[in-house]
């Protein structure tokens, strides 16, 4: 059985920046291709979840936990009540401009919810927008229409929300490639200053998986993926990290803490933590949560600690993800000039920067770095 000790040596040892993620796992439906610890049957336990999540925060903020960065995400926290999603984000100490953001579904999205995340602080809010076609909607198995985002985005438009990000998806199997054209010209066109697009993946134990004939198709993929690079770009928006293009000035610095290995505590069931190269998540069930907290116990499952080499593999293997690149001594001689010849990398300096061609094989890549004791450059 876990005990507390772990957990409170970490927050006793608190670095200067942290951030914050919070797991809401409400969902009205769960997705086609959805494997997240989300629960469509436990709508009854809102408001414990929420007395629990409030204790575990505060206990981080009794040991002097202060966010740089926040991310309440799910799950769907937009369905929760709206005074109980603002308790949640007013209960986290942060400072003015941090950054918070909370993702919402379309359908979700009314004046009263955005006045109650504003009035909480809340920076930014990230769009579950997936598709703007309705028939590549059904497919993946979403209950939102292309009318729904419409109105959820003049909403956002109107409270006058510096940053909302659109999140979405290519690759469904009824998907044409002028239909992804048209998510796209869409996206820009909502006035957006972010944009998440990701590939399509088939998870074990959801309805995709049990469907091949409705499963993505590789190439497709890569077409689309280099559709959105052209269409993204020409409309303003670089690239900063594999799947995510932002206007200038407009990143997700939470995620940018995942991508540069940084701290960060995670609050509710199945949310994982990081400090200091000690790595845990807690119980994965809404139910045993509340249960764990509210009989005193820690909520944590799990806990591992990385090796200073683990921990410079993975600092790589994220970094090369994004427009920062690696270090070049992190392949060797001969992979830098195959992956030059092949168009995979540009090199710029000392350091190896992915092509579009190359963020493609970003994955294949990844296992030939060699170097896991490189210098650390942020």
């Amino acid at each position: 059985m876990p005990n507390s000790s772990t957990r409170t040596h970490a927050l006793e040892s608190l670095p200067a920046s942290l951030g914050a993620y919070v797991h809401i796992p409400f969902c009205a439906h769960r997705c086609d291709y959805c494997s997240f610890s989300v629960f469509t049957d436990r709508h009854h336990l809102h408001h414990a979840y929420i007395d629990a999540l409030l204790t575990e925060i505060g206990e981080a903020s009794e040991r002097g936990a202060m966010f740089d960065t926040v991310f309440v995400g799910g799950g769907t926290p937009s369905m929760l009540d709206p005074t109980l999603l603002a308790s949640v984000v007013r209960a986290l100490r942060f400072a003015p401009g941090t950054e918070v953001t909370v993702e919402c579904n379309p359908d979700d999205v009314t004046d009263a919810l955005v006045a109650a995340l504003l009035g909480a602080g809340v920076t930014r809010v990230s769009l579950g927008v997936q598709s703007s076609v309705d028939h590549v909607l059904v497919n993946l198995g979403r209950r939102h229409d292309r009318a729904a985002v419409g109105a959820a985005v003049d909403v956002l438009r109107r409270s006058g929300l510096a940053s909302y990000n659109v999140d979405l998806i290519y690759g469904a199997s009824n998907e044409s490639l002028d239909d992804w054209r048209t998510t796209l010209d869409d996206a820009v066109s909502f006035g957006t200053t972010h944009v998440s697009a990701y590939a399509l993946t088939v998870e074990g134990g959801t309805a995709l998986a049990a469907d091949p004939l409705r499963q993505p198709d590789d190439d497709d993929q890569a077409d689309k993926y280099e559709l959105a690079h052209r269409v993204l770009g020409a409309a303003g928006f670089a690239n900063y990290e594999v799947s995510n293009w932002a206007r200038p000035g407009h990143e997700c610095a939470h995620n940018w803490r995942y991508w540069r290995q940084g701290e960060y505590l995670g609050f509710g069931c199945a949310a994982h933590s990081h400090v200091d190269g000690a790595r845990w998540w807690n119980v994965r069930t809404p139910d045993r949560y509340i249960e764990r907290i509210t009989s005193g116990r820690d909520a944590k499952s799990t806990t591992e600690r990385l090796t200073p080499d683990q921990r410079s593999m993975e600092e790589l293997q994220l970094l090369l993800r994004t427009r920062l690149g690696v270090p070049a001594s992190s392949f060797t001689p001969a992979d830098v000039s195959d992956f030059v010849d092949g168009g995979l990398v540009d090199v710029d300096g000392d350091r190896v920067v992915l092509t579009v061609r190359g963020r493609l094989m970003a994955n294949a890549l990844s296992h030939r770095l060699v170097n896991s004791s490189a210098p650390r450059r942020r």
